[in-house]
């Protein structure tokens, strides 16, 4: 981890926005700013995690979406979806996962031009291990109180909603 900075960029940043006659962006670049520097440091945390077991964040995503499909396996272009990034970067780590002996492709049965995506028995301990590492080091201690969890959830939840993101009704 490296040095804390003596003040905060972001805040600064907005004070220079309203400075630049930009004041009623100020406070929205500001939020913008910070979700994005919160995830870089939660993605660094994260990635710290997974390098112990050889992955990293993206492809224990794949691993674990496996593990909690039935039968441990589904089409590629539903993983795709599901993950939310495009094909190519499921196919990179899918490269990566099969030759490490963690998924494997195999045909879908009644559909030929289908590509099952199947979790081994070493892929499902992995995955099992590196996700109980993540609850333990990252996810039970986030820096964040269980109330703004909550507030979080359900701020966020609604932003990615009303983006597009799901087309679930929210509750």
């Amino acid at each position: 981890m490296q040095e804390p900075l003596p003040r905060d960029p972001i805040a600064e940043a907005a004070r220079n926005w309203e400075r630049h006659g930009w004041g009623e962006y100020a406070e929205p670049m500001a939020a913008v700013t910070s979700i994005m520097r919160a995830q870089q440091i939660l993605i660094g945390r994260a990635e710290a995690i997974m390098k112990g077991f050889g992955l990293t964040f993206a492809r224990f995503e794949m691993l674990q979406l496996l593990s909690f499909a039935r039968g441990s396996q589904m089409p590629m272009s539903r993983a795709s979806r599901l993950l939310q990034v495009h094909p190519t970067s499921v196919t990179s780590a899918v490269d990566r996962l099969e030759k490490d002996g963690l998924v494997r492709r195999t045909a879908h049965p009644t559909d030929g031009r289908t590509v099952l995506l199947v979790l081994t028995d070493e892929g499902r301990d992995l995955a099992r291990g590196a996700a109980e590492a993540l609850n333990e080091q990252l996810f039970a201690n986030t820096g964040f109180n269980a109330r703004d969890v909550a507030s979080l959830n359900r701020i966020l939840q609604r932003f990615r909603q009303r983006s597009g993101d799901f087309a679930a009704p929210l509750d």
